[in-house]
């Protein structure tokens, strides 16, 4: 069985689960005999799990599976180090120095990872956060409708003023900020744990100021939302499509996007606008699937590729437009029989990027260059992340420890796939634009959103130039992310 796209498990716990974002699967899992890396790390059911055995465990896995094994260090010594990241930073060094593996690497929580693949669900108040390195203030880019930060009136625009455990204790985060820069903030919002509270103090989008306890909760982040998520915008008469993907990483998404795409089919749509601004990747199934969608009289044409290191190609596989997939049962989680997908032809995209956009955002965009017009296809906002890489997910399962490796490339239909430095390096329009959080995602007159409809409507604009940073404002914004980022946070930038 082909283990390039599908979730392999075994008694040793080696799954591989291909990633086409900060990482993650392809499909609902496919239990097979799973390969066995060399050496084989020591397995005993009920023993206790040590911080040996699971560098042994990444260890062996860099070995049989990592794309780059030139770009491997291979003078590391296991015996120094005390936690598996830390390992894993150290071996793949020199790939990180050719910006071949910009963290793509990583160790994650089996249990949290699979729980937000299943159905988006973590722990959190339910927002996406950025800062201002100069002026020391930190925003809402994004509130998801199921969190209790959005119940509390948390949403884009809004100001995060002050963070405390109680209303007595609240810290301005201009203080925090200036004290101990990001970090502080992160430390003061506390773990991602379901039940903790804290005081927040913050604007309302319209400016009113609240100050309220907030409770993190588990929730499902909705890849696609109810509010903006998918829209036909007018444009001066002319119906143009809107999609605004959060992320690729949830399962179960796939009915959404389906469901978006037959009213696009229903309405003609022929220009559309890709929104994915913060969509750190995901679930490569979910990726193909919106290739589909997208594909109109390409049914049968090549996709994309996916190539792994020489040991490993007889994995290589080649992905065609297809005109059925078999969705996910969002009970059951399993694949369902094959059904017939809507589909647009689309003469024009625009896809609104940034530099939290990754993989399979990028996968997707790539491989739809061969297919669109050199004048019919642009990148709006900033450059992208340049992560034409994937990761397959190895699992040492009683010790909860998913080695997340980058393991394959992706090329389109032409061969192209070298866009390391971001899309703007590949595609072959580019337009600046500010990410314009004082207006709704969703919203045509949000800037980033009027500059992809004036390059649907030939409008000019200038390009994007010099690593993709948009004007002096956007510079000095960045995602609020810890420097060990939880499962959600991998896929999801920002999100707390």
């Amino acid at each position: 069985m082909p283990i390039g796209r599908t979730i392999v498990s075994a008694t040793l716990a080696f799954v591989l689960v291909a990633c086409g974002g900060g990482g993650s699967s392809s499909s609902a899992p496919v239990t097979a005999a799973a390969p066995t890396p060399t050496p084989s790390p020591t397995s005993t059911t009920g023993a206790s799990c040590t911080v040996a055995e699971q560098i042994d465990f990444a260890d062996a896995v860099l070995d049989e599976w990592y794309l780059f094994p030139d770009l491997l260090d291979t003078t590391v010594d296991p015996d120094d180090f005390t936690n598996v990241q830390d390992f894993l930073n150290a071996r793949v060094a020199p790939a990180r120095a050719q910006q071949r593996d910009a963290g793509f690497t990583f160790a994650t929580s089996i249990a949290e990872e699979n729980a937000l693949i299943a159905s988006g669900s973590t722990a959190g108040f339910g927002i996406r956060l950025a800062y201002d390195t100069d002026n020391d203030r930190v925003f809402i880019l994004e509130a998801f409708e199921n969190g209790n930060g959005f119940a509390a009136g948390l949403d884009r625009g809004s100001e995060l003023l002050a963070i405390g455990t109680s209303a007595g204790s609240l810290q301005l985060v201009s203080d925090l900020m200036a004290a101990g820069g990001a970090s502080a903030v992160i430390d003061a919002l506390g773990p991602s744990t379901a039940g903790l509270e804290r005081t927040l103090r913050f604007t309302e989008p319209g400016g009113n100021v609240v100050e309220t306890s907030v409770v993190k909760s588990d929730f499902e982040l909705d890849a696609i939302s109810d509010r903006y998520g998918a829209l036909v915008l007018n444009d001066g008469g002319k119906r143009v499509g809107y999609l605004n993907l959060r992320t690729f990483i949830v399962n179960t998404s796939d009915q959404e996007l389906v469901d978006a795409f037959a009213e696009f089919s229903n309405q003609g749509i022929d220009e559309i606008i890709l929104d994915f601004r913060y969509n750190g990747g995901g679930l490569v199934r979910i990726g193909e699937l919106l290739g589909d969608l997208l594909r109109g009289p390409n049914t049968g044409n090549v996709f994309s590729r996916t190539e792994l290191r020489p040991s490993k190609a007889d994995e290589n596989e080649t992905r065609f437009f297809e005109a059925t997939a078999r969705l996910v049962d969002p009970q059951s989680g399993d694949l369902g029989d094959p059904v017939t997908l809507p589909s647009i032809s689309p003469t024009k995209i625009a896809l609104i990027g940034t530099s939290s956009t990754a993989s399979a955002s990028e996968l997707v965009t790539n491989s739809m260059i061969p297919y669109v017009a050199m004048d019919s296809i642009a990148l709006i906002g900033s450059n992208t992340s340049g992560k034409p890489v994937g990761q397959f997910g190895f699992d040492l399962e009683r010790c909860d420890l998913r080695v997340r490796a980058v393991t394959f490339q992706t090329v389109n239909a032409d061969g192209n796939g070298e866009y390391f430095n971001g899309l703007a390096d590949v595609i072959p329009n580019t337009c600046r634009a500010e990410d314009d959080f004082a207006n709704p995602l969703g919203d045509p007159n949000e800037a980033s959103i009027a500059t992809a409809l004036d390059f649907l409507a030939g409008r000019s604009c200038t390009s994007i130039s010099g690593g993709g940073l948009t004007t002096q404002s956007a510079s000095r914004r960045r995602i609020l992310q810890p420097s060990r980022p939880n499962a959600v946070q991998q896929e999801n930038p920002g999100v707390f």
